[in-house]
């Protein structure tokens, strides 16, 4: 796989392009293959300042082809303060779940892990071809792995409780802010019921950061 440093001038639009026709997971897998034909599903542009990095498409999205379609896309963009005509604004937010693609289901009907070769073959460069973003929101724990490395906590409560450490850290210039998050995922009710920090104290700074980032004229 050639990496963006080798082709400087790939932009976000064209690395979407390269990845919507991926078939490394199908074709030349790690391990087993997908157990059905690709559907990657991504939302990226050069002007996007905020990126949402999930964890992979479920069923719904699978067929809808367009991220977050389904009951947790509804969640999320109740935590975050947008409707669906911001939330699917390209020029202002894109959407990069760590696998492209549906994984598949497991023995008890879960949804399985993302594709590790998603993140392998592409994610260093599209994220280097999108410098422009200020915030990425983190749900789960792939995406926080990824992006949070060594600096991640021991458990994902104690990553999303340390969440005012990410914002306000010192960064690099131009480098982003991060929030994590949970999966929206109605799974997670129990976690929100024990963690009621979560809605009174991060999502009213979430909301007000994304606001701002998605204004007309910012």
């Amino acid at each position: 796989m050639t990496k963006l440093q080798d082709k400087p001038h790939l932009t976000p639009d064209a690395l979407a392009d390269r990845i919507r026709a991926c078939r490394i997971c199908r074709d030349t897998p790690e391990k087993d293959p997908l157990p059905h034909e690709p559907r990657p599903v991504l939302q990226v542009s050069a002007t996007a300042r905020v990126c949402i990095c999930g964890q992979a498409p479920g069923t719904r999205v699978h067929a809808s082809g367009r991220p977050f379609t389904d009951p947790s896309g509804d969640r999320l963009r109740a935590w975050m303060g947008v409707d669906e005509a911001a939330f699917y604004d390209r020029d202002k937010l894109a959407i990069v779940p760590m696998g492209f693609c549906f994984p598949g289901l497991d023995a008890k009907g879960g949804d399985l892990p993302p594709r590790p070769e998603c993140r392998k073959a592409w994610h260093d460069d599209l994220f280097a071809a999108m410098p422009q973003l200020e915030l990425i929101v983190l749900i789960g724990q792939y995406a926080q792995a990824y992006h949070l490395g060594p600096h991640r906590r021991k458990s994902l409560t104690e990553t999303v409780a340390a969440w005012q450490t990410y914002l306000e850290a010192d960064r690099a210039p131009g480098a982003p802010a991060f929030v994590p998050l949970p999966h929206p995922s109605w799974r997670n009710n129990a976690w929100l019921k024990k963690n009621p920090w979560f809605e009174t104290n991060l999502l009213p700074v979430l909301r007000k950061k994304i606001a701002r980032l998605l204004a007309p004229g910012f």
